[in-house]
């Protein structure tokens, strides 16, 4: 499956809540975008790993996206080695995308920046054609994205471009809160977390709606780049 945008979160809910209205938007114009999770959450103070697989499931179907898959790797453990960067890469030459958004570089936690570190690894390596993989059965040709992004998560990293996603806020909302075990819920008999609060729920439209207001939009998601961002007219800056 060729997709235009592959999405990669170190657990389920990552993306969703750092660039959910952005693969709405893109959905909606006809892009094809995927998602790939690196672990299954299994660490999570609330719910489980097969609860978070339906919450998943759900949310993909909100945004619309045409694939979501799990690499069922260690959450909290996973490292950046050759054995993860393979499995990763296998999945890039799969769905060959052109644009890979991923994890925050800096974050409160510690999977976010590895996942971050990793991708952008796996990204450069599935480039080369000397890195043989299987797939499916399948030999697979090098594939390397033309560009990587990095969303912004707890911490408010300065974004190097944001994308205007008013008139998707309500899917991406949508999309968050199909995690029923992880978010604000004042029935709830379970731990509270850092992200079961009813502030860090309000925190999803205010924080799009701040860097909206510094751009002069309703909403936008910000995200941080590896290379210089390129136009070809200074009329396509908005």
């Amino acid at each position: 499956m060729k997709l235009d945008i592959l999405a990669i979160g170190a657990h389920p809910d990552d993306v969703e809540l750092s660039c959910g209205g952005t693969l709405a938007k893109e959905v909606a114009n006809g892009k094809k975008v995927g998602i790939v999770d690196l672990t299954r959450g299994e660490l999570g103070t609330r719910g489980t790993a097969e609860t978070r697989d339906v919450e998943a499931s759900n949310a993909a179907k909100i945004l619309g996206v045409h694939a979501r898959t799990n690499l069922r790797f260690a959450d909290g453990f996973f490292v950046n080695d050759k054995t993860h960067q393979l499995e990763l890469i296998k999945s890039i030459r799969y769905y060959r995308p052109e644009i890979i958004i991923c994890n925050a570089i800096d974050d409160r936690h510690i999977d976010h920046p590895k996942g971050s570190q990793l991708v952008s690894d796996a990204c450069f390596l599935s480039g080369l054609k000397k890195i043989e993989t299987i797939y499916k059965n399948e030999i697979q040709e090098p594939w390397r994205p033309k560009v990587v992004y990095h969303y912004i998560q707890w911490k408010d990293l300065e974004p190097d471009l944001v994308v205007d996603v008013t008139g998707y806020m309500q899917k991406k909302i949508d999309s968050v809160l199909a995690y029923k075990t992880q978010f604000y819920n004042p029935d709830s008999k379970e731990p509270e977390t850092p992200i079961s609060s009813k502030n860090f729920t309000d925190s999803v439209e205010y924080r799009a709606r701040n860097l909206g207001r510094l751009v002069g939009v309703e909403y936008a998601e910000g995200y941080t780049v590896e290379r210089l961002v390129a136009v070809d007219s200074l009329f396509d800056v908005k």
